[in-house]
């Protein structure tokens, strides 16, 4: 296949990723912790109240300096310059799996492929991460850019593996160093010094960043304990940090993965370039290392930087890995006419998708479908090779059709737009709203970036409590006054003297009062 041709299936393929399976998302997540911090950065009179806005955690990342960049340059807004990123990082991704079946010795149809299955994503539980991140935060740009850096390393390209790594590293480095650490090693055994400077400069370009960084940066201390309130805090409103938490039968489906893995890798072992074969094993034993590695360090000596760091989030390159290496096993059994080989290798690389936790309780049809999808990928792959990324295709729409995967809820809804409108266009700019009947909806979050409105408090925003120093206490104290016993009218002078100045309630609420807006979802009363 020309390069030409290569290149418009791997950008077929991303926008396929973005628009159809496994999608994409706006203020559903994480961003709804980021596009607040980039309206703020951009004009800090911009939610200046919400506490936020107020430390920044994109300090040592080049994602807010990009973003704000691109806005200046186009005029359009983060979530469409965020797009753009999303759709161009998940491009390069892609291209990186190709490469890595490529290298393996498959041909260009068969290699599309697998770099399709592999894009069908999977939830990583327990660190509730995603090989393919529905919002465009940092880490869903730097895991690609890692998928392409290792693509590259197959090719032994070390140069320009280092250059996509180290642009993941400037985007989220927690995400690039286990790459980092097993690439950096590879690169000072084979005396390949120029795979190294790319990150030496990403260095540089981070600390000379946060230096000139606008807004207040989060501290991060790096010899910590933990303090015993933020443990509590912790534990309940980001448990799956702790493994301690985690259900037994968890730990097990990563230990089946890991299993999976190895039998792949035993079986392609001959046809993997060197670097191809250490990177991916070393990067699943590292993600399962990860497990005990963080009960140790956080459980037990209480070291305050892994909440933020995460380790865990590293045992997506061993679903990343079983994931390719079943498929690629599959792929290559089908071409050699082995079809029950195929199939079999073929189903497991399909299962991700459908059964997030393959210890967990099975749902019949997702199971028969990850069959039939590896008995159709098999026929096609064997009978007409040249046709093979079709196969794949079939499963962005099999998948949510037949096996009716939802990935996420539609959150957006008119009278939630309509809110965000009224408050943003008849609100001060330095306005705090309190959503108290909202419980952990997410609603709250979506109204805070598209109103540009301060809000007191809400659950999501709790999710920075193993991020930011202080934030938690701050958080659970708000939660606490205001949102943790639901609305009761009594409230509405307490509300006043927090420096709430808007109170939004469901209907059910209402209270006896002219209220300042309605429609059929939400009313606002103003506090005075």
């Amino acid at each position: 296949m020309k390069p030409v041709a290569t290149a418009a299936a791997v950008v077929a393929l991303a926008l396929l990723t973005f628009f159809q399976f496994p999608g994409h998302t706006w203020l559903q997540q994480d961003s709804q912790i980021y596009a607040p911090v980039l309206e703020h950065l951009r004009d800090d009179s911009v939610l200046r109240n919400d506490m936020l806005a107020q430390q920044s955690q994109v300090a040592y990342t080049l994602y807010d300096e990009t973003a704000l960049g691109l806005r200046r340059v186009t005029g359009l807004s983060f979530r469409a310059v965020l797009a753009l990123e999303q759709v161009t990082a998940r491009a390069l991704g892609i291209w990186g799996l190709y490469l890595m079946a490529a290298a393996m010795g498959l041909a260009a149809g068969p290699a599309l492929a697998v770099a399709g299955i592999c894009s069908l994503g999977a939830l990583i539980a327990g660190p509730q991460v995603l090989t393919i991140e529905y919002e465009p935060t940092p880490r869903a740009f730097a895991v690609p850019l890692v998928m392409c850096a290792l693509g590259l390393a197959a090719h032994r390209r070390y140069r320009d593996a280092g250059i996509a790594a180290a642009i993941a590293f400037l985007y989220h480095a927690p995400t690039a160093l286990p790459f980092w650490g097993l690439f950096a090693a590879l690169a000072i055994a084979r005396r390949r010094w120029w795979g190294l400077a790319p990150l030496a400069a990403a260095m540089g370009i981070l600390w000379l960043a946060a230096r000139i960084q606008g807004g207040a940066a989060a501290e991060q201390p790096f010899f910590a304990a933990l303090a015993p309130s933020d443990e509590q805090i912790q534990r309940m409103r980001a448990a799956y940090v702790w493994i301690s938490s985690w259900p037994p039968l968890l730990v097990v489906h990563w230990i089946v993965l890991l299993v999976i893995f190895l039998a792949a890798w035993a079986r392609l072992r001959r046809e993997m370039p060197v670097e191809l074969r250490l990177l991916l094993l070393g990067l699943s034993i590292l993600g399962v290392a990860a497990m005990p590695a963080s009960g140790l360090l956080l459980e037990r000596w209480r070291w305050a930087l892994i909440p933020q760091l995460q380790p865990m989030r590293t045992l997506l390159f061993v679903a990343l890995g079983m994931q390719f290496l079943t498929a690629v096993a599959g792929v290559r059994a089908a071409v050699r006419g082995r079809p029950a080989e195929a199939m079999a290798w073929l189903a497991m690389a399909y299962l991700l998708p459908l059964q997030a936790v393959i210890t967990g309780p099975f749902v019949g049809s997702r199971i028969a479908l990850a069959a039939a999808l590896a008995a159709f990928t098999a026929v096609v792959v064997w009978s007409r090779p040249r046709f093979a990324p079709l196969a794949a295709v079939v499963a962005f729409f099999a998948i949510p059709t037949l096996g009716g995967v939802v990935n996420y809820p539609r959150l957006h809804t008119p009278e939630l737009a309509q809110l965000s409108e009224w408050a943003r266009s008849n609100t001060p700019q330095d306005a705090v709203f309190i959503f108290p009947d909202a419980g952990r909806a997410l609603s709250p979050g979506v109204f805070r970036s598209a109103a540009l409105r301060a809000v007191y408090v809400d659950w999501k925003g709790g999710g920075q409590v193993n991020y930011l120093r202080g934030f938690g206490e701050r958080w659970w104290f708000r939660w606490q006054q205001t949102m943790a016993r639901g609305f009761r009218a009594a409230d509405l002078a307490k509300y006043d003297g927090l420096g709430i100045g808007y109170v939004v309630l469901q209907p059910a609420n209402r209270l006896d009062r002219v209220a300042a807006f309605e429609n059929s979802r939400y009313l606002v009363y103003r506090v005075r």
